[in-house]
């Protein structure tokens, strides 16, 4: 991954009630690059067991959205904002659940995170080799009646899927920082309550 990338990057803003943040960790992990991601706990409310980035809502104590990142990322899986190199972002993407989410993007150490679990039930840190690898990788369109028509993008890596919202910041980050392309098209089209291939 080239992260230099980034710095020549202006992303796209989006302006929502309802604001929130992410980290994407970048991690040095046996001489290649690495991302972690976070499996949100089955009991949350909102996108139970789905991967994520760590992050959450922006509180009142955050000044900024990159604030609200590093905090969550500290609550969720103890990674603190003094380890993180914070360079540069990604679009903010509006999810299904009405928030806009900014992605940061950050180089993280490699070592071990221990997940909050009324939080989180697992940190996955998942090689980029195995997320840009044709085989690992489908996509689906959807014309839903209240979102319009969309792409969802599935990277099945290590026996864990990353979709939805997370699934489009992985795909923007390798643009960005990678020669990787999604195909020009999805594999399929599906009605927009066909059953998720996950």
């Amino acid at each position: 991954m080239d992260l230099s990338r980034l710095d020549r990057y202006t992303p796209d803003t989006v302006v929502a009630r309802r604001e929130a943040a992410v980290l994407a960790p970048i991690v040095e992990r046996d001489g290649a690059t690495h991302l972690l991601f976070t499996k949100r706990a089955e009991h949350l409310g909102e996108h139970p067991g789905q991967m994520s980035f760590p992050g959450g809502c922006r509180e009142p104590v955050d000044a900024t959205r990159r604030e609200t990142a590093l905090r969550e990322a500290d609550e969720e899986i103890g990674l603190s904002p003094a380890e993180v190199n914070v360079v540069g972002r990604i679009d903010d993407v509006t999810t299904t659940s009405q928030y806009a989410v900014r992605p940061f993007v950050g180089v993280a150490p490699d070592r071990e995170y221990v997940p909050d679990e009324s939080e989180v039930a697992a940190v996955a840190v998942l090689p980029v080799d195995g997320l840009t690898d044709r085989e690992n990788y489908e996509s689906e369109r959807r014309v839903h009646p209240d979102y319009g028509d969309h792409r969802i993008h599935f990277f099945r890596v290590n026996d864990y899927t990353v979709w939805g919202a997370t699934g489009g910041m992985v795909v923007q980050l390798l643009e960005r920082t990678t020669d990787w392309r999604p195909p020009s098209e999805p594999d399929r089209v599906v009605d927009h309550d066909a059953d998720l291939p996950i």
